[in-house]
């Protein structure tokens, strides 16, 4: 078979751009070497103007790439799996980014039992050089592959290598949909503000702003957040009243029962 592409991506969609634009800007790729397949033609305009080639037909990535990303819904894998079979290299390691699908899973449906697959997986901050992926090889896939994986989402932010793939389906909850939670958690700072008395637009620059450097505090000082929310809250000040308000509302209870709730999600994704 051809590889005229070091990278294709099977799927154009949000997630499949952050990675391929991460790609380009850090260098790891040049637009050239990549390739992309997507019914739609706005998704394939948009690797176009990457410098990728685009096409509608998954089988041509297949045959013309040196390793795949699996970017497709995972209730639409069944049927892109069957109009692959037979059109993937058994040398070619398959990427998939699909919530909840094994490696096991995707290596059968694509009708190879031995598939090297690596899935991943990312978020969507890999658009800003922001992302975060935990990845895991499948039984047949070899170090080259996982180093191909890592090679390619820590161009996008960072990436985390999983001792087992059952731990795929929690980080899919705590990061894979975590950037939904913290702007849902933003949504409400800013609310609260515009109650308390300022501009939508002034409580939004506040909050993000805010957020950003209480992340990098906990990645920079390594102090655990706890530890971190304890040295932000004076006894009987302004922060305690806060905390005291959400933990009588539930709020920590409420977020730990919806990651398990979309841990769950995912496994039952992968059904």
């Amino acid at each position: 078979m051809s590889t005229r592409f070091e990278l294709g991506f099977i799927g154009a969609g949000n997630m499949a751009e952050g990675i391929a634009r991460a790609l380009v800007r850090s260098g790891v790729f040049p637009g050239d070497r990549l390739i992309a397949s997507d019914p739609a033609d706005a998704r394939r305009a948009v690797f176009e103007k990457l410098g990728a080639t685009t096409t509608d037909d998954n089988r041509r990535v297949a045959t013309e790439s040196a390793a795949l990303i699996l970017a497709v819904k995972p209730q639409a894998f069944p049927s892109v799996a069957a109009a692959l079979r037979g059109a993937i290299a058994t040398d070619a390691p398959v990427i998939s980014i699909m919530a909840g699908v094994s490696t096991a899973t995707i290596a059968a449906e694509l009708g190879e039992a031995e598939l090297r697959v690596v899935r991943v997986m990312p978020n969507l901050p890999i658009l800003v050089g922001a992302g975060m992926a935990a990845l895991c090889g499948g039984e047949h896939a070899r170090a080259r592959d996982v180093a191909l994986a890592e090679r390619i989402f820590d161009a996008g932010g960072a990436s985390m290598v999983m001792e087992n793939e059952s731990q795929i389906d929690a980080v899919t909850a705590v990061s894979g949909s975590g950037p939904a939670y913290f702007y849902a958690f933003v949504e409400a700072i800013v609310a609260g503000g515009v109650a308390a008395g300022l501009r939508e637009a002034d409580a939004l620059t506040l909050a993000a702003n805010t957020c950003l450097g209480a992340a990098r505090m906990m990645l920079e000082t390594d102090d655990p957040p706890a530890t971190l929310r304890r040295k932000v809250t004076s006894p009987g000040g302004t922060t305690q009243r806060a905390l005291e308000t959400m933990a009588a509302g539930g709020v920590h209870e409420t977020i730990k029962r919806a990651v398990v709730a979309a841990a769950e999600r995912s496994r039952e994704l992968g059904k």
